[in-house]
């Protein structure tokens, strides 16, 4: 199976924190404050779990004098849909060999 960059992708959003953070995204920008204030959070523990969204290329940051505001990289999420619809095709389009058992 050939894993791209977008296996990190879903590794991340697969933490439910994550996927929370990258919903409330889907709606407006927040910065870390927003997003702590709406999921109950721990601060350090936001800035972490938004590091790892920014590290998978799912978000992206905007400086605004000391906060720093998170927007979703729809682009991102899209191919990622792309990516796993394309798997659910093929798996559709051809029955797989199996593998004997020695």
């Amino acid at each position: 199976m050939v894993m791209s960059v977008q296996g990190d992708a879903l590794r991340v959003l697969a933490d439910p924190l994550r996927r929370r953070i990258v919903e409330l995204l889907s709606e407006e920008q927040l910065c870390n404050c927003h997003i702590v204030e709406e999921t109950g959070a721990r601060q350090t523990n936001v800035s972490n779990h938004l590091r790892m969204l920014r590290d998978a290329g799912l978000v992206e940051t905007e400086p605004q004098g000391r906060y720093t505001y998170y927007r979703l990289l729809p682009d991102a999420l899209e191919q990622l849909a792309l990516e796993i619809a394309d798997l659910a095709k093929a798996a559709r389009q051809t029955v797989p060999p199996k593998r004997p058992c020695e």
